[in-house]
């Protein structure tokens, strides 16, 4: 009987929203946990509070999510970079990877995010993905709305800062096996692991909280699919949190899909952002190796 007057509750307030042409915006805080990695273990306890606080604004940027019954796109908000930050050049704008906005439209199942990498712009398909979403039973409110929770396994994206990760774990895995092994079988063991990294698809949960009160299947970044808008998403070490949602706001926002940029697939974005990293790490160990001969 409760579960037929909240169907009955939800049907009459989303209502509203199918019967005319209308236009939201949702607005989501998001909060990044740092994960220095092996750097960390070198950093004192100062240090480690002094970074946290100089990436605190690309570890919690706020993100608007503009939609209608079938497009979306999500930006973050533009900010004004405080004086002394650099404009965002660096390791902070590499280790928030972000991205760029996202387009969506459901009804052509199209998904696009537009980005920038090395200095060339990219349009990032992800229409293959598609996200098998379970309903749990459970539900909370989010503000003013009544979502349900839904979870999915989904693959990890290949960022800059977890290939990196990556690539350390694996150098010092083949130290620690070199200590014990003879060369050759060093030299295989290397070979065996780095097709690991490359083939296997590390998975993780992700978490939605969504609320049939605003019947559009839109959500932040590139997630969506759902009866309902997603008001909170949690992924790995990210939590997504609307904090305000405006309905028809005074001034229409046009939905466009994006055009500028060499147009490939996520797993095509993932292998260039691969192959860029390790040569930037090997040209780092190269300067690193030079510099302690020189001493």
């Amino acid at each position: 009987m409760k579960n037929i007057i909240t169907l009955l509750l939800i049907s009459l307030l989303s209502t509203s929203f199918v019967a005319q042409d209308f236009q939201g915006q949702a607005f989501y805080k998001t909060q990044t946990t740092m994960d220095l990695g092996s750097w960390g273990d070198r950093m004192s306890a100062e240090q480690k509070k002094a970074m946290k606080e100089r990436m605190k604004p690309y570890l919690e940027p706020v993100y608007i999510l503009t939609f209608d019954k079938t497009k979306s796109i999500y930006k973050q908000e533009e900010r004004l970079d405080a004086p002394g930050s650099g404009g965002g050049r660096g390791w902070g704008r590499m280790m928030a990877a972000s991205g760029g906005p996202v387009y969506k439209d459901v009804a052509s199942k199209k998904s696009l995010q537009s980005t920038e990498f090395m200095g060339k712009k990219f349009l990032i398909s992800n229409d293959e993905d598609n996200i098998k979403w379970v309903v749990q039973n459970e539900q909370k409110m989010i503000g003013n709305y009544l979502c349900f929770k839904a979870t999915a396994q989904v693959k990890k994206p290949k960022t800059m800062t977890s290939v990196w990760r990556n690539a350390e774990k694996n150098s010092k895995e083949a130290k620690d096996d070199g200590k014990q092994e003879n060369i050759d079988n060093q030299t295989n063991k290397k070979a065996e692991k780095l097709d690991e990294v490359v083939v296997t698809a590390e998975v993780e949960t992700i978490t939605a909280w969504y609320t049939p009160q605003i019947p559009v299947s839109h959500g932040p970044a590139e997630y969506g699919g759902l009866p309902g808008l997603i008001l909170e998403l949690t992924n790995d070490r990210t939590v997504m949190l609307c904090t305000k949602v405006v309905m028809n706001p005074e001034k229409r926002i046009e939905i466009s899909e994006p055009t500028k940029g060499e147009f490939v697939t996520k797993g095509e974005f993932e292998n260039i952002v691969e192959v860029k990293v390790k040569e930037m790490r090997d040209m780092w160990r190269g300067q690193r190796g030079n510099s302690s001969r020189r001493n």
